[in-house]
């Protein structure tokens, strides 16, 4: 039945009943409903960001980060506070975006239609062997959602357009040697400290927790305690390199191939050339002529080329090492200028004047190899792979579409397409939205997975493209739906980071009395001890200093100069859960060297510096209105 439904929701009629619902649902429906409901989550200067450009950005966002950061984003992703500075994020990106564009707008800041066509054909995403391939641009950019060329250049226009503007900005800055002596001397600073640490775990005996105290932490951390929706599915994959397994080329077919492309294993002859180029203009032609004839004289009268070439060709760079061109190959010069080369035998020959839209060339063959062909045996075992290769992508393209075709015609099972392509269904593991082994790691692939087409009509996925090696379709096998795990399950766990909690406090509270007493001057020496702590001193540690905890050095490097006698000293909570006392006892200097790129690093902060300021007056004088925004729903 549902084949017959999907069969007969492609014929003409149903069609064109389709589009006229849509054309009266676009005029009337969609218009009054997008005029009277107001979906946007920010206003700039009176310009929407809308929800879908929220939403947008937000997955992209959320996508990088999986990828980069995997398990420890998805733990992160847990916890309701941090997402909702996650969100902030990126609104405060689309905000600061949207000042950007305005900003070029009023500045009249362009990108031509030129200079994007060239932007677009250089980029190297695009290109083939080199040069510029439009499929491969339509397949890339349609890849990237981009399903209009207009579409994807309008994208890059406005990111051309930002980057002048950024660009302008941070172009304009540069770096003063005072400001580099200052930076030296905070970079070579070095610091005598004492440190104690007073362990947290100590005060954990004496805490006792309420049934309340766990029901309410549960209650208010539902997210951190959700069993995230999983499915399983199964699948069947087409891969060419299991195809490729399969194929067996004979010698013939080698053989054939080797005659066939010869050319192809063949290293043409080359030519090493030097020159002595007299340069003419149009006006004056005859008196450079004269000047190169008098070069070739005193060749003949046995003079050195390349000392000639160092003391009268025009193309200095090539004259100051005796007029060599290193080895050329025919098509780089003119044809007037290859025809010379080419017809130089004997290393040491010399050409007569040789014309060219620079100027008059004397060439000089100073080396020359043979062209040199490959025999069929040294390049056997690549050819057969080639070939190999070759007929398992031809078998992998009609595959494919016969495993399209049968997983679409029959909807409700993988196995005719399986036993077609000769593959078997697989099952893969329980797979999340995010943190799964290849393939499943490919946001198609997860898309698809939790598609209303594979989850709620329970049929088979669109042939997924993977890789241009490998194409998957999926079909459900199990789903579980996100739930909140019991508090009896969560208990414990609850407990741990209560007792924690409670433990840090504890410990903070008693380093805080005792971080008064030390700055009036009392000795806490006894204090210390009976913490089971006591003071470690460390001589001359740099800034980023490996021997101690970094939470340690930088709250030193941030502690003032010790003066006068007084005490310069701060608590500081470590990574660990554990609390430190640090005092600073002495500040010195080492006259170590500047980094040769200390200029360099300084003028690039100032210019993040600088831009960073120009986007926050931007928001100082700008109109912003901020909306509520809740967690994003999946798009599938």
């Amino acid at each position: 039945m549902l084949e017959q439904i999907r069969e007969k929701s492609q014929g003409v009629t149903a069609k064109v009943i389709l589009g006229l619902i849509i054309l009266t649902f676009a005029v009337a429906g969609v218009g009054s409903y997008s005029n009277s409901v107001d979906t946007s989550v920010a206003t700039v200067n009176g310009e929407d960001i809308t929800q879908q450009a929220f939403n947008q950005a937000y997955q992209s966002q959320r996508a990088r980060m999986s990828q980069q950061f995997g398990e420890m984003f998805d733990t992160l992703s847990n916890d309701a506070a941090y997402m909702a500075n996650f969100r902030q994020g990126v609104l405060d990106n689309l905000i600061s975006e949207k000042l950007i564009d305005q900003s070029s707008e009023d500045l009249a800041i362009i990108v031509s239609d030129k200079r994007l066509k060239e932007t677009i054909r250089e980029m190297p995403e695009f290109q083939v062997d080199g040069v510029f391939d439009n499929n491969r641009y339509l397949a890339i950019i349609n890849q990237s959602g981009f399903f209009q060329s207009s579409d994807f250049r309008d994208y890059i226009r406005v990111e051309m357009t930002r980057r002048q503007l950024s660009q302008a900005l941070v172009g304009s800055e540069f770096n003063l040697p005072y400001q580099e002596k200052l930076q030296l001397a905070l970079q070579n600073q070095t610091r005598n400290i004492r440190y104690a640490t007073i362990a947290a775990e100590q005060f954990k005996s004496g805490i006792e927790l309420t049934d309340d105290e766990i029901n309410n932490y549960y209650l208010a951390n539902q997210t951190r305690f959700e069993n995230k929706e999983q499915v399983k599915v199964n699948y069947i994959s087409l891969n060419v390199a299991d195809i490729a397994q399969e194929i067996t080329i004979s010698d013939e077919e080698v053989a054939k191939y080797y005659q066939e492309n010869l050319a192809n294993f063949t290293d043409p002859e080359q030519r090493r050339i030097s020159h002595i180029l007299i340069e003419f203009n149009e006006d004056d032609t005859e008196s450079a002529k004269m000047q190169a004839q008098s070069v070739l004289d005193r060749l003949e009268q046995g003079e050195d080329f390349a000392a000639l070439a160092k003391e009268l060709s025009n193309d200095t760079f090539s004259g100051d090492n005796g007029g060599d061109l290193e080895w050329l190959d025919p098509g780089v010069m003119e044809e007037s200028f290859d025809a010379a080369a080419l017809a130089l035998v004997n290393v040491g020959d010399t050409s007569g004047l040789v014309e060219t839209s620079f100027g008059y060339h004397v060439l000089k063959l100073t080396d020359y190899k043979k062209d040199v062909v490959k025999t069929l045996a040294e390049v056997e075992s690549d050819l057969r792979a080639r070939l190999s290769d070759e007929q398992a992508q031809n078998k992998f393209f009609a595959l494919q579409q016969e495993m399209a075709r049968l997983s679409f015609e029959f909807p409700d099972s993988l196995e005719d397409a399986a036993a077609e392509v000769n593959v078997e269904i697989q099952t893969s593991p329980w797979l999340l939205r995010a943190g799964n082994v290849a393939p499943f790691n490919q946001q198609n692939v997860i898309d698809a997975a939790f598609s209303d087409l594979v989850l709620q009509e329970n049929m088979n996925s669109d042939l997924i493209e993977i890789s241009d090696d490998l194409v998957v379709v999926l079909r459900l096998n199990e789903f579980k739906e996100a739930n909140i795990k019991p508090l009896s399950e969560v208990e414990a766990q609850i407990k741990d980071i209560l007792v924690n909690q409670k433990s840090t406090e504890l410990a903070q509270q008693t380093v805080d009395l005792l971080l008064a007493d030390f700055k009036s001057g009392v000795d806490i020496e006894e204090q210390l001890s009976a913490l089971n702590a006591n003071f470690v001193s460390e001589e001359e540690i740099t800034r980023y200093s490996p021997t101690i905890d970094q939470s340690i050095s930088r709250a030193a490097f941030v502690l003032p100069h010790p003066v006068n006698g007084a005490v310069s000293a701060s608590s500081v909570a470590l990574s660990n859960g554990d609390l430190a006392l640090v005092e600073v006892t002495g500040v010195a200097v080492n006259d170590a060297p500047a980094a040769p790129n200390l200029a360099q690093q300084q003028t690039a902060q100032l210019a993040q510096s600088a831009y960073q300021s120009f986007v926050n007056s931007l928001k100082a004088e700008a109109k912003i209105t901020r909306k509520e925004i809740a967690e994003p729903t999946p798009v599938y």
